[in-house]
């Protein structure tokens, strides 16, 4: 059962792909960096649903927050090097320095701050390993939502008007509840 951070972390640690593509990750020395989103969430889900195998990940969300160097092709050339080590893996590396622009929202201070203002409390979700070689989770909306498999928009979400309907969106458009029918999903 899982109940708490420790028990997502041993969920991780016991398997044995997920810890390739994070120590592969890891490899790139991002400055602040995570992996996050539904590579987190979708193997919680997974596992509360009894799935003998993980579903089809569509990418692995690398982040990191880098505001010396905000250049989109800096971003593409980690994808390419992380491609070279892991070339099955559909990696998608993105600073958080840049990615407000792109959000039309007010600039992050980290990627920790990117990660509590993604849409989705059960997606706002990152892992990494840190300098000693200890797994790590950030939830900065809690885990509860995502082990309860509650759908629910982070706070800022909720609170910006123009922000609900993309989170709307988001649920008619990831259908998530066809891939892991015990989730309750909560609108706004």
């Amino acid at each position: 059962m899982l109940r708490h951070k420790e028990d997502v972390i041993m969920l991780i640690q016991n398997d044995a792909r997920m810890m390739e593509i994070i120590n592969t990750a890891s490899r790139l020395d991002l400055p602040d960096w995570w992996i996050c989103a539904g590579f987190v969430r979708s193997k919680i889900w997974d596992t509360l649903h009894g799935f003998e195998e993980g579903t089809n990940t569509p990418d692995v969300d690398v982040i990191y927050f880098d505001d010396e160097n905000i250049n989109e092709k800096t971003e593409k050339n980690f994808e390419a090097e992380l491609r070279a080590m892991l070339p099955d893996i559909p990696w998608s590396v993105k600073n958080e320095a840049r990615m407000h622009v792109i959000n039309d929202l007010p600039p992050y201070t980290s990627s920790e701050d990117a990660i509590s203002k993604f849409p989705e409390t059960a997606t706002a979700l990152g892992v990494k390993i840190d300098k000693d070689k200890n797994l790590i989770i950030t939830a900065p909306c809690g885990i509860e939502d995502v082990i309860n498999l509650e759908l629910k928009p982070t706070p800022y979400f909720k609170e910006k008007q123009k922000l609900a309907a993309i989170y709307e969106e988001r649920i008619l458009k990831k259908n998530w509840k066809s891939v892991w029918h015990k989730i309750k999903v909560h609108h706004i």
